[in-house]
């Protein structure tokens, strides 16, 4: 079965979040993932096809790329308190930002989270 758009994009996040240096995948709440670097979260993936649009959610520090991911059709800032922080969550649908500019939050997000010695390491590459 081939997946959706949304679907797509998701998969092409979660595996770039992944090929970060130390990134590993979790899932804290049954299926919902979360992708951590030194055992901080820095995307919230979701639960893949739990019947709810997929979305991502990223710690954006940035003021500009903040308040364009905010853009975005249905973003909003994250839940919980943590939009006051930084976070964006971001809908995967046919309106929301292409998969590598959702890539390059990820990485923002990535970059404000892991230790610096492993900022250095993915700069090096």
């Amino acid at each position: 079965m081939a997946l959706s758009v949304p679907l797509k994009a998701r998969a092409k996040v979660r595996d770039f979040a992944l090929s970060l240096p130390g990134a590993v995948e979790e899932f804290p709440w049954d299926e919902s993932a979360v992708v951590k670097v030194n055992k901080k979260i820095f995307v919230f993936l979701g639960a893949e096809g739990n019947g709810e649009s997929p979305g991502i959610s990223v710690k954006l520090k940035d003021e500009e790329v903040h308040g364009h991911a905010l853009a975005v059709p249905g973003a909003a800032p994250t839940a919980y308190g943590l939009g006051r922080h930084g976070w964006v969550s971001v809908p995967l649908t046919g309106e929301s930002a292409p998969a590598d500019m959702l890539c390059d939050w990820v990485e923002e997000s990535y970059r404000t989270i892991a230790p610096k010695r492993l900022v250095a390491e993915l700069d090096a590459r």
